[in-house]
Parts: C-alpha cells; structure tokens; sequence
C-alpha cells in the first residue's frame, strides 16, 4: 500500500533530506562530501543549513551524495521519492511527507523472565519550501514500547524515555510517549538565516558532543545564524527554554496539568574555516538562573547579549547562572581523513572535590578505508571530569547544563570513554557497528565500567525518508568495580523496520 501511494503522490524523483538531525549511520555520506578540502560548509554545527549549503541540498539526489544506490531506473521510479511530493511547474512552493515508523521486536537472551521487547512507532513528518527563502519542516510520532532492563532503569530513574520525552504506563511494564518538533527558517538576505521552532541543535564534528548535543528532549528555541568573508566565518546564537522535570510552584494549582520549572539558555558558536583544511570554533553556553516558585523568569538584559564570550568576565565559570564554555577542532589531512576535537570548561575554581570542571575529546574520521569505495571508520576517546555539567556551588535551583533531566552535552555524564564505529554500504545493502567502552565516575572514583557493541545489518528501503529494514544485536556489560554481584549483562537480538531520521543514544 505504501508503495502504492508513493506511486500516486510523487510528481518528480528528485529527492532530498530532511533537516533534522540525521541518524549517524545514514548521514556519513553526506559526511564524505563535507570531508572535501574545497568544502566551504560549516560542519561543526548540526543541522546544517539548507540556504547556506546549495551544494548539497538543491541538486537533484542522482547527481550527489547517494549517486551509489541508482542502480536501476525500475527501482528508482518505485524506491527513491517521497510519498506525498507536490512540486508545482513554477517551483514556487515544494512539499513532502512521509510516514515516520518504527516497528521492532527482540529478545534479550540474558533475560530469565524469558520476556519479548517491542517498538511501535507512527508518526508523519512533512517539509517544504516557498519561494526560496523560505523553508518549513515539521514531524510528530507516537511511541508504545517495552526496553530491555537497562533502558527501561534508565526511563524509571529520568522520569523520560532517553531523547524522547516523558512517558506513561503501557500495560503494565510498556511505556507510551509521544514526542515532536518543528521549524521555520528564513533567510531575509544572502549573509543571514533565522530558525524559530521546537527540537535540538549539535555542535562539533564527532559522535558525541561535550559542548551541545542532540541527546536530550526538543526544546523551544530560536536561532540566528549570520556568514561573511565569502562563507569562511559563521556565527551563531540560540536561545532557547530548557525545562527542569521539578514543580514550578510549591502550592500546584487544584486540577490542572502541574507544570515544570524553567530555565532560559543561550548558546554562541563562532566557527571560523581559518584554511580549506582547518576548522576552529569557539563555544559558550549559558544555563540562566530559573524560574520562581510560580515559573517566572526574571531574566536580566544581558541573555539576549550576543556576543559570545561577553557575559564570562561578569558571571564567570561558578556562577548561579551556569556557563560552559569550550573550543572546537576539525582538521582535514586529507580529502578521505579528518581529525578532529574538543575541549570543555564548567567550573575552573579548585572548589570541587573531585577537581575542575572539564573535558575534552579526540576523534577521526576515514571515508573510503583503504580505497574501499564507502568503508567508513571512526574513532573517537572522550575525558570528562566528575562534577562538569552540574549546578555551580551554593545554587539552590536546578542550575545545571540539562534538559529533561537529561544532560544537554556528553551523554554518560563524566568519566572516560573510547568508541569505535565501522560501516560499509553496498548498493541498498549496509552493515554497520559500534564498540563502545566506557569507564564512569561516581564520588570521584571510577564506579563501573560498561562495554557495548551494537551490530546491524540491514536494507535501504527508500532513501528519500531512510526507510530500511534491519537485523541487530546489542551486547552489554555493566561490571561494577566494588560489587561483583550487582554486575549486569544485556544480549539484545532484533528485528525491526525504520524510519531512520533522528538520533537514538542507547549506549550509556
């Protein structure tokens, strides 16, 4: 059936991206293409910007990055456009939607209650164009699913479904969320974009971030992003309202949806392509004192200041208004192999326990791995002190780097972590595995270590929405250094058909 509609509504096979932050795995092609030392895209902040980046987003998809996978024009005309495409002959107005699914079933083979785990998730995203400053997109999914233990922990003890929202009761050990998100973007002149809308911003080049990451729930926010000296320098704020899973009023009010505390946040990045094969960037984030006990922000002239690094000689890096700030690194050795890398600061004082607030990343990337046309490699080390990220001393709101109980940057939180990620693409065939090992601190000693290796293969069913059907594994130990007993293992196997658009981080 849905091939079927797919057949009906689409009027052209050009197809393109959404905007949102893309699955890892299926964006390393557009990776490759960023790689090239004549790119002039800013590739440390994510989601790009399509009026900033024709080069990769306004030509038509068989003359681009997955130019691999037109192998057949039979297929192509069935397998390769959106459902719903409305493209008028004065190509004034553009539309596309398609259906967002996720229906898996799996089986932990250490589980001893012998359980069946599952995703059902319908949802519909839709985007388009009018005229050519004018973008839109906008998607919404309603989720029912049941995790293997160390997921499901994790939502009991958050209170959210990890990147995706609070949650209720599904059954009786299920869990029912919906979450979604939506912007517009407008680009008034040449030199500058503005994005006002609901969902979350990335910044840096590696699998994590310890600056800005798409690990946490959508927030409001809105973001201005300006280029000059012919693209080479790029300058971004956002401003956005974070939301603290803790009542925004001592007395709720009788028979009404309780409501959670507030806190703004502000966000520069200034990214600079200082040569064709040398990125840096500069970073400063801003967590503003919360909101009162009836949820009202006070908020000083000095939040809307856009200047990054301005507000830092006043508040400083322990203040109750929480700043993190940090540098970013991209080296292009080659046109098939990036360095790249990052370094955080939250609190430089010497008054926490454990030491200073800090961290910093190392990583590479290698597209096309020994001449092997779409062999991909990464590796990546991330350091991150205890305490980074938290509510400066002496702050008695909820002051930290956080959203959603969730923190907005690294996602295990602190301590050491050393990731290995391979992927190799044939024709509408990929196999893909991640490796990642993690040694965590607790009151300043390294509490447990985790080891997971997640392992996929699967089928790209459509590429205009990355439809693809998949078989995985997922392999956890959690090994505690102090309490053998208290050891954990998962041994996931799973089936599953996907609309893979977003980011899941479940390795923590």
């Amino acid at each position: 059936m849905l091939l079927i509609t797919a057949q009906l509504f689409s009027f052209k096979t050009n197809a393109q991206f959404y905007n949102l932050p893309n699955d890892n795995n299926f964006s390393l092609l557009t990776e490759r293409a960023l790689a090239q030392k004549d790119s002039s895209i800013h590739s440390g902040i994510k989601p790009y910007i399509h009026f900033f980046s024709p080069k990769y987003v306004h030509v038509p998809d068989t003359h681009r990055i997955f130019k691999y996978i037109v192998d057949d024009p039979a297929l192509d005309a069935m397998f390769f456009k959106h459902v719903v495409r409305v493209e008028p002959s004065n190509e004034n107005f553009k539309l596309r939607l398609d259906p967002i699914l996720n229906f898996e079933e799996g089986k932990d083979l250490s589980d001893t209650l012998n359980r069946r785990f599952n995703t059902n998730t319908r949802g519909l995203i839709g985007s388009g164009y009018i005229g050519n400053k004018f973008y839109f997109e906008t998607m919404f999914a309603e989720n029912q699913s049941t995790f293997p233990d160390y997921i499901s922990n994790m939502a009991k003890a958050s209170l959210v479904v990890p990147g995706q929202g609070r949650w209720k009761t599904f059954k009786t050990t299920g869990y029912d969320y919906a979450f979604s998100s939506g912007f517009i973007s407008v680009q008034p002149i040449k030199n500058l974009n503005i994005q006002v809308g609901h969902g979350k911003q990335k910044i840096g080049n590696g699998y994590r971030s310890l600056l800005l990451s798409d690990n946490s729930f959508n927030y409001p926010y809105a973001r201005i992003t300006q280029q000059w000296f012919k693209g080479r320098v790029s300058y971004t704020n956002i401003y956005s309202v974070l939301m603290n899973l803790e009542p925004a009023a001592k007395i709720p009010t009788p028979n009404s949806e309780r409501l959670f505390q507030k806190k703004a946040a502000s966000f520069q990045y200034l990214s600079i392509n200082a040569t064709k094969f040398l990125n840096i960037g500069f970073f400063q984030g801003m967590i503003w004192h919360a909101a009162d006990d009836r949820n009202r922000q006070d908020l000083s002239w000095q939040y809307f200041n856009p200047v990054i690094y301005s507000n830092l000689p006043e508040y400083k890096l322990n203040n109750k208004n929480n700043i993190v700030i940090g540098t970013d690194l991209k080296i292009k050795i080659t046109n098939k192999f990036n360095l790249y890398g990052q370094f955080m600061a939250d609190d430089l004082s010497n008054s926490n326990q454990h030491g200073d607030a800090i961290g910093y990343q190392i990583g590479a990337n290698y597209f096309d791995v020994l001449g092997i046309k779409n062999l991909f490699l990464q590796l990546e080390y991330n350091d991150v002190n205890e305490n980074s990220y938290n509510s400066p001393l002496g702050t008695t709101t909820n002051q930290s780097f956080s959203n959603y109980n969730q923190t907005l940057a690294y996602t295990p939180g602190s301590g050491k972590e050393f990731i290995v990620m391979a992927d190799y693409k044939w024709k509408r065939l990929f196999v893909n595995m991640k490796y990642n090992y993690q040694n965590l601190l607790k009151n300043g000693e390294y509490y447990y270590t985790n080891q997971l290796i997640n392992a996929k293969i699967g089928y790209l069913i459509n590429p205009a929405y990355n439809f693809n059907v998949n078989l995985g594994i997922t392999y956890r130990a959690q090994n505690f250094n102090n309490f053998t007993n208290l050891n954990n293992q998962t041994n996931f196997i799973y089936l599953g058909i996907r609309t893979s658009i977003y980011n899941l981080y479940y390795d923590f």
